[in-house]
């Protein structure tokens, strides 16, 4: 992180990106002394309203933060800044965002936490935008306008205020990663499937909480030990974070988690909290071997939309069917029991050499609609996408070469969705193969 003085003094002369957390409620003259160099600005954490009108000075601005800030709409300025491929203005107050405000070049948009009513029909003009945030917002509808989107990878519009799904999300050809629960229409799904499950609830004073194991956007994990009549047994709880994240709501989390069961190549729940002294959610879990490790890092910044692989990361063929089948295995489980995953990606996968894997991360899980056939369907085609794009990443670091392999990765990842082939399909197909 850097500092104001440090920006006047010079010393920063010649960066690339700036990362300026200093209370500021303007912005800074002294930033377009970067204007030769600076492509990444981070101004979140501030107080800042409005940018200058003479932002496009910056002009090898690429990526520009603001989140946590006082923003009330988006400003239009960035829509002048000819480079500008990524904007962040996530929890703010944003109520308006104008087309103006909309670069050519853009990428990647997050606008989450905030109090948008709507987009502006223009975003269907938007043909480089690849990942698209909303979740946590006021939105009723999207513009019909967004099917010339094309090259939408990534929607998250959980948390938001749709009585329907918008109907242009099925004709989306690239679409991959979807999030949407939390709305009225699939809070009616979610509560109608909850209501007929039964739920271990596990005491907190049954848990002797140690250390911690990781963090993601909805919440911490910890190692414990759990006091049962069969004595302690180590295991993982999951403590939510409460508040909305960039994929949802932590409830709707928990819901999908609870609903989806228990499936060889899913991490299983052993019951939900109950009885936190701040009354927070949570769900106590088995402790995964540490034998297992995740498959790939997230999307960074210029990847976008595609995870970042170890630079040796290589897999044999053998390798290569057992995490594709299990994934698979696991996403038709999910899809029988009326969840979508939303973020199958590598990522969010932990594997061993064996081939053994096992999906996790349910933070952007959403219920499939009961009594629209069309709709569900298209739903999962949308989700098969996402395993084409793995299996494509598996198969570019796979030693040996599989004719059939590249041909379903096709299949899975054509442009027309209901071409596209079901999890059920896949895993039969795979299935075949592993027994040859």
């Amino acid at each position: 992180m850097h500092t104001l003085a440090e920006l006047r003094s010079g010393s920063l002369a010649g960066i690339k990106r700036l990362d300026l957390l200093d209370g500021l409620t303007e912005f800074p003259s002294e930033i377009f002394n970067l204007a030769d160099s600076l492509e990444i600005l981070n101004l979140s954490g501030n107080r800042l309203s409005n940018l200058p009108d003479t932002l496009p000075r910056l002009y090898k601005l690429r990526i520009i933060f603001c989140s946590d800030n006082l923003f009330t709409h988006v400003p239009e300025v960035l829509g002048r800044c000819t480079n500008l491929e990524m904007i962040g203005f996530k929890a703010n107050q944003i109520t308006h965002i104008s087309a103006k405000a909309l670069p050519s070049k853009l990428r990647w948009l997050i606008l989450t936490d905030n109090r948008l009513q709507q987009l502006p029909a223009e975003i269907g003009a938007c043909t480089q935008l690849q990942k698209l945030m909303l979740s946590g917002n006021q939105l009723r509808e999207l513009p019909e306008e967004m099917a010339g989107c094309s090259r939408l990878e990534l929607l998250r519009i959980a948390a938001n205020n749709f009585e329907r799904l918008p109907d242009c999300l099925t004709r989306l050809p690239r679409l991959a990663w979807l999030a949407f629960a939390g709305n009225p229409f699939s809070d009616a799904i979610e509560k109608e499937v909850m209501a007929g499950l039964s739920v271990n609830p596990i005491d907190w004073s049954s848990l002797d909480v140690q250390h911690t194991l990781g963090e993601g956007a909805s919440g911490i994990i910890y190692r414990a030990h759990r006091t049962t009549e069969q004595g302690a047994q180590p295991v993982a709880v999951k403590l939510f974070k409460g508040a909305v994240t960039s994929d949802g709501l932590p409830r709707s989390e928990k819901s999908a988690c609870m609903v989806a069961g228990e499936h060889p190549n899913l991490i299983p729940v052993h019951g939900r909290l109950h009885g936190h002294p701040d009354d927070a959610l949570g769900m106590v879990m088995p402790l995964v071997d540490p034998s297992f490790i995740n498959l790939a890092g997230p999307p960074s910044l210029e990847s976008c939309t595609r995870d970042i692989y170890a630079p040796d990361a290589r897999f044999s063929l053998a390798q290569l069917l057992g995490i594709a089948q299990g994934i698979a295995s696991a996403a038709a489980h999910l899809h029988a029991k009326g969840v979508i995953h939303g973020d199958l990606y590598a990522h969010n996968i932990l594997w061993n050499e064996k081939g053994e894997c096992l999906l996790g991360d349910f933070g952007a899980a959403s219920f499939l609609p009961t009594h629209d056939e069309a709709l569900k369907q298209g739903l999962q085609r949308i989700e098969v996408r996402a395993f084409g794009c793995l299996l494509e990443e598996l198969l570019a670091r796979c030693d040996a070469s599989s004719y059939v392999l590249r041909d379903l990765q096709v299949r899975c990842t054509q442009a027309e969705v209901s071409a596209r082939p079901s999890f059920d399909e896949i895993r039969r197909e795979l299935k075949s193969l592993i027994v040859q």
